[in-house]
């Protein structure tokens, strides 16, 4: 985010975890990070590993220590809820643990994310009804069920 010509993440670099992610899908992703190949300098990050179950946490302890010797030169990130640094990845990897204040203003993070999301031709897109012609947007109320 240091300029906003870097891209944002592409759909390999990022894996959300969830207690039904599969030990395959770690499996997967570990292997993409910790691999050489021509993908250039890739930052990986898996989000909540916290939520993974202990099967596959254990697992992927096991292919990382396993892979870990194919490159020194990994760039892997496992974000965690701090209220769930017990769990069995944050514990496994604690002796790497950083604890993170964001760096940038939320005002400078929302104009790089705006800069990557808008639209360039809006006249025919789906991006017409969302703010400033971004192709992504959110849309919540208080009220459920209210026909978002």
């Amino acid at each position: 985010m240091n300029s906003p010509e870097q891209p944002l993440p592409t759909f390999d670099e990022v894996l959300l975890c969830t207690p039904q992610t599969s030990a395959e899908q770690v499996g997967l992703f570990l292997r993409r990070c910790l691999i050489p190949c021509h993908g250039g300098d890739k930052i990986y990050t898996m989000l909540y590993a916290d939520e993974l179950s202990y099967e596959v946490s254990c697992r992927a302890e096991e292919l990382f220590q396993h892979l870990q010797c194919y490159s020194s030169s990994y760039r892997l990130i496992i974000l965690c809820n701090c209220e769930r640094e017990n769990s069995y990845l944050p514990s496994a990897f604690s002796h790497c643990k950083v604890h993170m204040i964001p760096q940038r203003s939320r005002a400078d993070i929302q104009q790089y994310l705006q800069h990557h999301f808008r639209v360039a031709q809006p006249s025919s897109s789906a991006a017409a009804v969302f703010k400033e012609h971004m192709c992504v947007g959110i849309v919540s109320s208080k009220r459920a069920g209210m026909g978002k």
